[in-house]
């Protein structure tokens, strides 16, 4: 898998991109850029740069609002409260669709 970094653009254009509703083509017309272009952008293929993807939001009636903010320890909080999880309680949780700390090890 892509580190995140190389996930995050693309994340964000399809999240835009099915905010308003838009097949890949329409939302490529809008903001001025081919499809194949948005694709690869989506996939992760290709990055665009940080201007070129708030410009692309912005040709969208859309903007990006990002915030820097003390980093959390919410992976180890969660990791110690599964802990205290009897196994009964476990499997209920990933039959629900949940996935646990200790299953990503």
């Amino acid at each position: 898998m892509d580190p995140i970094e190389e996930q995050v653009a693309g994340s964000l254009l399809r999240s835009a991109r099915a905010r308003l509703g838009l097949s890949q083509t329409a939302f490529a017309d809008l903001v001025g850029i081919a499809q194949p272009t948005l694709s690869a952008y989506e996939s992760g293929r290709r990055q665009p740069t940080l201007p070129t993807l708030l410009r692309m939001l912005h040709e969208a009636g859309l903007e990006l609002r990002l915030e820097v903010v003390e980093g959390d320890d919410h992976d180890r909080v969660l990791a110690e409260w599964e802990r205290t999880l009897d196994e009964a309680t476990r499997e209920r949780l990933r039959a629900q669709g949940y996935r646990l700390a200790s299953d990503a090890a």
